[in-house]
């Protein structure tokens, strides 16, 4: 089903491109097998991108597929957003209007800033999740769409696209998982300088592997030859091939020219310029023709048949027949809707457009303003805003440009297009000082902006300022993405206002500055929120003072938790009541409930959080509530109550789904993810994790998520997976996040992943630093698990020699930080008993009474993993001090139960070993015949010869493959096969590995203080 294409060569045979044509064909049967498809054509000018994809649209159309064809617009530097897409869109919805209904249903006021026919455009919401939302909706609709069809989606002259257009299809080729759709995207090589915006994309997307990119090189002499056979439909003679081809150097569009022309009579006519070659076939055309002809290549890619006829003021018969004369001289085509005209070639085009007089420019591009302000319904409502700003700009009249231009702004950020917001904004600014200053104090910033609060003024009355531009400009900045851009303006305003004569303005500056000098990774943002304190100390209330402050303590909870930042908090609460900013009172409550719960009001802090989420939901403030469910399913899981949590992230994520908030989405699974870790969910939590990954691609909820999958791999005993997914979080946060609640999590994985590589001196060093770097207020649930860790870490390298020295010193380091944590809810209290256990284990003085103790404050956790692994201490206890072997049994089966269920490796193997030695059944199902002889060596039970002990005895006190192989009078390489067959049988990574597990399991008994007593 053809659907808005248009045939726009001359010759009737397609010549040469088999390959490239099979290739896109290929590309249409593996999308029949619900594989999406990305191809990119590129090729100079002229070259034959259409013709190929004429061809492959013709054999689309024969196998049944859908297609939809949309040409970017070359209509100034600003672009038209989203152009291609909203034309191809627009005619899936003419081919199939229930179809994509369904597909769009429940989205249409979002989806409608791309297809205006969908709907009203909503005003907001803005934000920098706006843009992802929107083009994971395209990405959705496209897939159900596509899903029991074949849809393919051209998308031409992408070397016009608009910075919108740009992302959107890199996030569509990025995002696109299933479906049958094809999406073919053609470009201009020769146009694609080393500047040129479209550059950085083609390096990206040929990073993917699943888009191929077809270059389309000039015809050679044979293929002009065939070429021009078709054309003329008759063989050529040679001396006029040869002069074709010279000529033409073998550029197809160019070869049509050089054969039009002859056939006109113009071969007298034709020079060496290519550009006189495009114009001479103009230059014949009657008058009123070529008058037409020039009048449209400056309206735009495409001119309306009724804007054509109000622009040219021709009698209607008048234009029609000029326009037959530039159509039949394939001059101009009428577009594919029967509804305007543009050129058959956009080479002709620009050639036509250079050749104008720059006062002839001018006059054209005012008599197209001044139709469309006489007359509005002469295209389409979408395009009219910008459309307008464009012609007048182009008349060079300063005074009409503004206004237009600043109106266009608007209609870009409620579509979303950031980018294009933001170049019309500079343009604006470029504009300013040419425009008198009366003119500029009627604008008013209620109508062309919304990011700078009125602060007491009256928006309606108050003059537009060139701040306010600023402003608009500097969050358009950030919304696209474009951080360096956004931090320059901040720069240009602080300037301006460096004067001090509005503190107010210039505090929000500062205020935007932090936010993208933290975003940059530039630093903290601490000392330019500082700034902005110091300049609204002393003012009166106001929404900016409020921003200020809830920033200000939003920060201190996160980088410096402690009462101060209550305080100001509460303050913000007060000045936002005061101005009635309630999105801001709301904001500033979210953070005054998080610090009530770290300050020890638990109940009170979370009561607030609670009522900030149902109102943020009523208002419809989709960013608000997400971050009270992502506040509060962390404070939760902080007391223990992750069954709680568990419930409320799954509200959270259907909540983030219906508002399309990823970042708070992916947070909101990554706290979801580390609550069902610790009910023993381990699968749920790896499935929630991974999503979190997959949702975003901003750094810090990407790290939150690869840290959560470091837990889990070290927990399952899988030490490089472990190690790779911490170096990943590490990436992510960046050097600059200071953030104690991201700090020390990598400080805890990075202790596990040394402790389990049998590093214990690197244990010691991460574990200085996290106490050199302290645990502040609130963030004791992240310090109980590294203590207990690093003392997990001594008491298993007890009698490793490595780690005697300076043991005493660690286990005082250990005690002296624990001794300073808070333990407010039973799980921390659970958390210091086990640690003083651990400690004690390290010193050979803990007895069945300590374990017995950790066991009890454990069991009514609902922490699984945490539960076994007492047991196992408790069992071992038990045994060693020949205690109840009834009982030992019974906790040993239970904590083995808990191992396989969960596939933690480690624990699995330190139970079986225990068990071994015991002589202990495993589990309820093991017969008394099925026990290990009382004889039996635990080395030998791991599969290792007698040879390899002795080999393991060495590697376990630190010996090099040369100190093994002269201790055992062997060659280095025989001591190195033999290490390598004890790592694969142990299945560890590496020495280190090996010699502390083999330290671990005491499979040597010089490290065991207590002969395990099997009955």
């Amino acid at each position: 089903m053809l659907g808005g294409v248009e045939t726009r060569s001359v010759s009737p045979v397609f010549v040469g491109r088999a390959d490239e044509l099979a290739v896109l064909t290929d590309a249409l049967t593996r999308a029949a097998g619900q594989e999406p498809q990305a191809l990119l054509i590129g090729g100079e000018a002229g070259v034959g991108k259409t013709r190929l994809t004429e061809e492959f649209l013709c054999e689309a159309d024969r196998r049944g597929a859908v297609v939809a064809v949309g040409g970017c617009v070359e209509i100034g530097a600003e672009g038209l957003p989203f152009a291609p897409f909203s034309t191809a869109l627009r005619t899936l919805h003419r081919l199939l209007p229930a179809e994509l209904a369904a597909a769009a249903v429940g989205q249409e006021d979002e989806l409608a800033r791309i297809l205006p026919e969908l709907g009203e455009t909503p005003r907001g919401p803005h934000d920098e999740e706006s843009t992802a939302r929107l083009f994971e909706l395209t990405a959705r609709m496209l897939e159900r769409l596509a899903a029991d069809r074949t849809v393919v989606l051209v998308l031409e002259d992408l070397h016009w696209a608009d910075a919108s257009t740009r992302h959107l299809l890199s996030y569509l080729l990025r995002a696109l998982g299933s479906g049958r759709l094809v999406v073919v995207a053609t470009y201009r090589a020769d146009d694609v300088h080393r500047r040129h915006p479209l550059r950085p994309l083609l390096a990206e997307l040929d990073r993917l592997r699943t888009v191929q990119r077809i270059e389309l090189p000039r015809f050679n002499r044979a293929e002009v030859r065939r070429q021009l056979a078709g054309i003329l439909a008759s063989q050529p003679d040679e001396d006029f091939v040869e002069s074709v081809f010279d000529r033409s150097d073998g550029n197809a569009f160019f070869v049509e020219e050089l054969v039009a022309s002859r056939a006109s009579g113009c071969v007298t006519g034709l020079t060496e310029s290519l550009r006189d070659l495009l114009l001479v076939r103009v230059e014949v055309l009657p008058d009123a023709a070529q008058r037409v002809v020039r009048i449209v290549a400056e309206g735009g890619s495409t001119v309306e048949y009724e804007l054509l006829r109000a622009v040219t003021r021709l009698t209607e018969d008048e234009l029609i027949e000029a326009l037959r004369s530039a159509v039949g001289a394939n001059i101009l085509i009428a577009t594919s809707d029967g509804d305007g005209y543009r050129f058959r070639h956009s080479l002709v085009r620009e050639a036509v457009s250079d050749d104008l007089l720059p006062g002839e420019r001018a006059r054209v591009n005012r008599r197209y303003a001044e139709a469309l302000e006489e007359d509005d319904s002469l295209i389409r409502t979408e395009e009219r805003t910008i459309r307008l700003a464009t012609y007048w700009y182009h008349a060079n009249d300063a005074v009409k440009a503004l206004p237009a231009v600043l109106a266009a702004s608007v209609a870009a950020r409620r579509r979303h297009a950031y980018s294009e917001q933001l170049r019309l904004l500079e343009r604006a600014m470029e504009l300013w000082e040419a425009v008198p200053e009366e003119v500029r104090g009627a604008l008013r910033p209620a109508d062309y902006t919304e990011v700078y609060p009125p602060c007491g003024c009256d928006p309606a009355t108050t003059p537009l300022q060139r701040l306010d531009l600023l402003a608009e400009a500097t969050v358009a900045a950030r919304f696209g993405g474009e951080r360096e851009r956004a931090l320059k303006l901040t720069k240009t305003a602080l300037r301006t206002l460096d004067d001090g004569h509005d503190p107010l303005r210039a505090a929000w500056f500062w205020t935007e500055r932090s936010r993208l000098i933290t975003a940059l990774a530039r630093g903290d943002g601490w000392a330019e929120l500082a700034r902005a304190q110091e300049l609204v100390r002393g003012l009166p209330p106001s929404q900016v003072h409020a921003d200020v402050l809830v920033r200000a303590a939003s920060w201190g909870m996160l980088h410096q938790p402690g009462p101060d930042n209550l305080v100001a908090a509460e303050r913000a609460v007060e000045y936002a009541r005061m101005v009635g900013a309630e999105d801001t009172e709301l904001n500033a409550r979210i953070t005054v409930g998080s610090l009530l719960v770290d300050c020890g009001e638990s109940e009170r802090g979370l009561a607030e959080m609670y009522a900030v989420k149902d109102r943020a939901a009523e208002l419809g403030l989709g960013m608000l509530a997400g971050r009270a469910h992502i506040n509060l399913t962390s404070h939760l899981e902080s007391m223990g109550r992750s069954r709680e949590a568990v419930e409320l992230a799954e509200q959270g994520v259907a909540l983030a789904k219906k508002f399309h908030l990823m970042d708070s989405e992916a947070w909101v699974r990554g706290n979801m993810a580390e609550s069902l870790y610790s009910l023993g969910r381990w699968d749920e939590s790896a499935t929630e994790a991974r999503r979190g990954l997959a949702l975003v691609s901003s750094a810090a909820p990407r790290a939150a998520a690869a840290a959560r999958l470091s837990y889990l791999a070290l927990a399952r005993g899988e030490l490089a997976e472990a190690a790779t997914q911490l170096a990943a979080a590490r990436a992510h946060f960046g050097s600059h996040n200071g953030q104690p609640q991201h700090r020390i999590p990598l400080f805890r994985l990075a202790i596990g992943v040394a402790a389990g590589e049998g590093r214990i001196a690197d244990v010691r060093t991460e574990v200085t630093t996290a106490v050199d770097y302290g645990f502040p207020l609130g963030n004791h649930r992240y310090a109980w698990p590294l203590l207990l860790a690093a003392a997990s870490a001594e008491a298993d390298a007890r009698g490793l020699p490595v780690a005697e020295a300076g043991r005493e010193e660690a286990l005082t380091v250990l005690r002296t930080a624990a001794r300073a944590l808070a333990t407010p809810v039973p799980v921390w209290s659970a958390h210091s008993e086990y640690l003083r256990a651990e400690l004690l284990r390290a010193e050979a003085r803990d007895t069945v009474a300590d374990w017995t103790a950790v066991e009890g404050a454990v069991r009514p956790l609902e922490r699984p993993y945490l539960l076994a692994r007492a047991r196992h201490r408790l069992v071992e206890a038990l045994l060693a001090g020949g205690g109840d072997r009834e009982a030992a049994t019974g906790l040993l089966h239970q904590a083995h139960a808990t191992a396989e269920r969960l596939g933690a490796r480690r624990l699995r193997e330190d139970l079986a070993l225990l068990a071994q030695r015991a002589r202990l059944p495993l589990t309820p199902l093991d017969t008394p015949k099925a026990l290990p002889a009382p004889d039996t060596d635990p080395v030998e039970a791991l599969g290792l010869t007698s040879r390899e002990r002795d080999v393991l005895r060495l590697v376990a006190v630190g010996h090099t493959n040369r100190q093994i192989a002269e201790e055992l009078f062997i060659s280095p390489k025989t001591a190195s096969v033999h290490v390598s067959n004890i790592l694969a049988k142990l299945g560890v990574a590496g020495r280190g590995e090996a010699a502390a597990l083999a330290h671990r399991l005491r499979l040597f008994g010089s490290g065991s203080p207590k002969a395990v007593r099997t009955g």
